[in-house]
C-alpha cells in the first residue's frame, strides 16, 4: 500500500526531522495489535521506518497490569505505550508519562473527533492519543451451548464446568462480578470488593480457565464454550470458526479506549510524536482497524463506506443501546486491597477454602445461564447491608444540602 504524503506541517523543523535517521525507536504495545504486513496487510511498522530512517524495536504485552508492572521493575526504556484508560490515568498520577507536544501531531487535530477529547483519565489533553475504543462482552460457542446468554451469570453455569474461559487480570475480572452484583467498578468500598471476589471464588467450583491471548486458540478450536473479551477480538475468532457467537449481557459492560501514550524519559521523543502522527494517516489507521478489529476513533475509517466494518452493530452500536461503566484509577488502598483479593481468589481451593459453593447464586441458579439466577438468602443478606449503607450516605447528602440552604436563606 503507497502512502499518500502528508499534507499537515510538523511544528520541529525538517532538519531535526532529517537528524533522526539511524536512530531507534522502542515501542511497546498489546499483542496483535498492529498491523503486520500479514495477509496482505499494511506493514505499519515497517512503513514508518521506511519513511523517516527510524528503526521500530517493537515488544508486547498481555494486559495492563502487566505493563505497569515491567515498566515499574526498571531495567526497560521504551519511548512509545499504549494502555488502557484506567492505567494511563494512574501513569499520569505517578509521574511517568511525558507531555505530548501535539504541534507534532498535526493529524490528531484533522481526524480526531471532540468526544474522544479531554477524556476523564487525561482531563486536560496533555498525554495521550485514542488508537482504539471498545467493550467488553460475552463470546459464547453456538454448537457447544444451549441456547444464546444474555447474562454474565453464563460464567457460572455447572453445565459448562471445564468449559469457561476467565480474564487473567483483576481489574476485568473483579468488572463481571461488579456487574452481576450491580456495583460501581470504581468503588472504594472494602466489603464491595470483598463481595466481588467472593463470587469469583465461587466461579472456581466449575474450574474456569484464566487466559490471556490464549483465548483465541482456545475459542476458535472449540476447546471452551463460553469466555469474556474484547468485542474487537471475537471478530477475529469468528473468522476462524463460525460457530462463534457474541452478546453484550443485560447487567451492563466495560467501556473502554486504548491510546498513545510516550513515556517518562522518552530518549526519542521527537520520533515517538512523529510516530503517533503516522499512527493517525488516514491509510494506516484504515489498515489497523482492518487488521485488529477494533472500533476506531478516527473520522477517516468510521465514516468511510468502504471500510469493512462501517456501521458494524457490534463495534458501533448506536450510542446508549448498553449500560456501560468505564474503569478509572483506583486509590493506593483500594489498589493494594484488589490485588490482595485477586491472590485470594487466583490461590483459593475450592476443597479447602470456607466459601460455600452457591453463596450468591445457588446450585440451581448456577446451572442456569440466563436470566432467573437468584441470590440466596446469605447473598441477599451482604446485599441489604450494601444497599443500608448506600441510603445511609444519601441520607447524609441531603442532610448536607438541606443545611446549606436553610444556612443560606437566614
Amino acid at each position: 500500500m503507497a502512502l499518500a504524503p502528508c499534507a499537515f506541517a510538523f511544528a520541529a523543523e525538517q532538519s531535526e526531522i532529517d537528524a533522526l535517521r539511524g536512530t531507534k525507536l522502542y515501542v511497546y504495545n498489546w499483542g496483535e495489535y498492529i498491523s503486520d504486513g500479514s495477509d496482505d496487510s499494511l506493514d505499519v511498522n515497517a512503513a514508518f521506518e521506511e519513511k523517516y530512517g527510524i528503526e521500530v524495536v517493537y515488544d508486547t504485552f498481555e494486559n495492563n497490569e502487566a505493563m505497569y508492572s515491567k515498566l515499574k521493575s526498571g531495567g526497560v526504556a521504551y519511548d512509545v505505550v499504549i494502555p488502557s484508560d484506567y492505567m494511563i490515568e494512574r501513569m499520569i498520577s505517578e509521574d511517568m508519562l511525558e507531555k505530548i507536544d501535539y504541534s507534532n501531531i498535526p493529524n490528531y487535530e484533522k481526524y480526531i473527533p471532540d468526544k474522544y477529547r479531554n477524556p476523564g483519565y487525561d482531563p486536560k489533553n496533555e498525554y495521550s492519543v485514542p488508537y482504539t475504543v471498545g467493550m467488553v462482552g460475552l463470546i459464547y460457542n453456538s454448537a457447544m451451548t444451549d441456547g444464546a446468554p444474555d447474562s454474565w451469570s453464563a460464567l457460572w453455569d455447572k453445565n459448562y464446568s471445564g468449559q469457561i474461559l476467565m480474564f487473567n487480570n483483576p481489574r476485568d475480572a473483579f468488572g463481571i462480578a461488579q456487574n452481576l452484583l450491580g456495583m460501581d467498578y470504581n468503588t472504594e468500598s472494602e466489603m464491595a470488593w470483598k463481595l466481588a471476589a467472593e463470587l469469583l471464588k465461587e466461579q472456581k467450583q466449575i474450574n474456569p480457565v484464566y487466559v490471556n491471548d490464549e483465548i483465541f486458540l482456545k475459542m476458535e478450536s472449540g476447546e471452551a464454550a463460553l469466555a469474556p473479551y474484547y468485542a474487537g477480538d471475537f471478530l477475529t475468532m469468528q473468522e476462524n470458526n463460525p460457530d462463534l457467537q457474541f452478546v453484550y449481557p443485560k447487567e451492563g459492560m466495560n467501556y473502554f479506549v486504548d491510546a498513545i501514550c510516550i513515556l517518562k524519559g522518552s530518549k526519542n521523543k521527537l520520533a515517538a510524536e512523529l510516530y503517533i502522527n503516522f499512527l493517525l494517516e488516514p491509510e494506516v489507521a484504515l489498515a489497523n482497524a482492518e487488521y485488529i478489529c477494533y472500533a476506531s476513533p478516527h473520522t477517516a475509517v468510521y465514516t468511510n463506506p468502504e471500510y469493512s466494518h462501517y456501521e458494524d452493530g457490534i463495534l458501533y452500536p448506536e450510542e446508549g443501546k448498553y449500560k456501560t461503566q468505564s474503569f478509572l484509577n483506583l486509590s493506593p488502598e483500594t489498589l493494594a486491597l484488589m490485588s490482595s483479593l485477586w491472590d485470594d481468589v487466583k490461590n483459593y481451593n475450592t476443597e479447602e477454602g470456607s466459601s460455600n459453593y452457591g453463596f450468591f447464586f445457588g446450585d440451581e441458579a448456577l446451572g442456569a445461564s440466563g436470566a432467573g439466577a437468584g441470590l440466596t438468602p446469605e447473598g441477599t443478606k451482604y446485599l441489604i447491608y450494601i444497599i443500608i449503607f448506600v441510603i445511609i450516605c444519601l441520607a447524609y447528602i441531603v442532610f448536607r444540602y438541606a443545611r446549606k440552604k436553610y444556612r443560606e436563606n437566614i
